[in-house]
């Protein structure tokens, strides 16, 4: 007898309302589907700001690290990228895990060496990431995080890509720190672009001034506080 023909895929339409609507909508629609399956749909679930669907259902390491890390859970995201092989995305989740860590020093030494892995590959997110990182830890000195994020700008430019809507909302940050002229403007953009539920998007509604609305976002999308403590720099003193 021939094999039995594999069931027809999930409709992604569905899925995307289901997660857009509540992680409850979404566990409910899923639960008849097979391992293979939702792990499938784990990186849209990630996309949509539903991080501890996306960790539960993936079967990717970087992925499931990557969720970990919008939930704060640094060492249980460390201990996932531990035994995978170097790359510039394995770096950029290190330095972003030891930065939730407080690990500033080590921080940014693994946020070098991922720029460096990134250029090396040719991996424009993993070097967009690197330019968050790298602003976020030089917002005390405004024009020095500009410098930095001004990679991640060029990057996506030269690739003819849309500009990263967290690169922009730490842009808008910087800018705002250096007076309110760009920064509004830079934040609705980033707010534009950005995923549901996203730390881009909470960072942009923060800057536009709706704290509301941000904390409403960051609480649906489980997201821990260390992604907008950047919100909290000041400018060092003579800058």
């Amino acid at each position: 007898m021939p094999a039995p023909a594999p069931p027809d895929p999930p409709p992604a339409g569905g899925l995307h309302d289901a997660l857009n609507a509540s992680v409850q909508a979404a566990a409910t629609l899923t639960a008849p589907w097979t391992a293979a399956e939702r792990a499938g749909a784990a990186a849209l679930a990630l996309h949509l700001g539903r991080p501890r669907l996306a960790a539960h259902w993936t079967t990717d390491p970087l992925l499931r690290a990557a969720a970990l890390l919008r939930l704060g859970e640094a060492e249980e995201a460390l201990q996932a990228l531990d035994d995978q092989p170097d790359s510039a995305r394995r770096s950029v989740l290190q330095a972003r895990a030891l930065t939730q860590q407080g690990a500033q020093d080590r921080a940014a030494t693994r946020t070098e060496e991922a720029r460096r892995q990134a250029i090396h590959e040719g991996d424009s997110p993993a070097l967009a990431a690197c330019a968050v990182l790298r602003g976020e830890a030089r917002l005390n000195d405004p024009r020095a995080a500009l410098r930095a994020l001004a990679e991640g700008l060029k990057v996506a430019e030269l690739g003819g890509q849309r500009p990263d809507a967290h690169v922009l909302a730490v842009l808008a940050l910087a800018q705002r720190l250096l007076g309110p002229g760009k920064a509004a403007a830079t934040a609705q953009k980033a707010l534009d672009l950005s995923a549901p539920r996203s730390p881009a998007r909470v960072l942009a509604l923060h800057t536009l001034n709706c704290p509301d609305e941000a904390g409403r976002e960051a609480q649906a999308g489980e997201l821990h506080p260390s992604w907008w403590a950047c919100l909290h720099t000041r400018p060092s003193s003579g800058r």
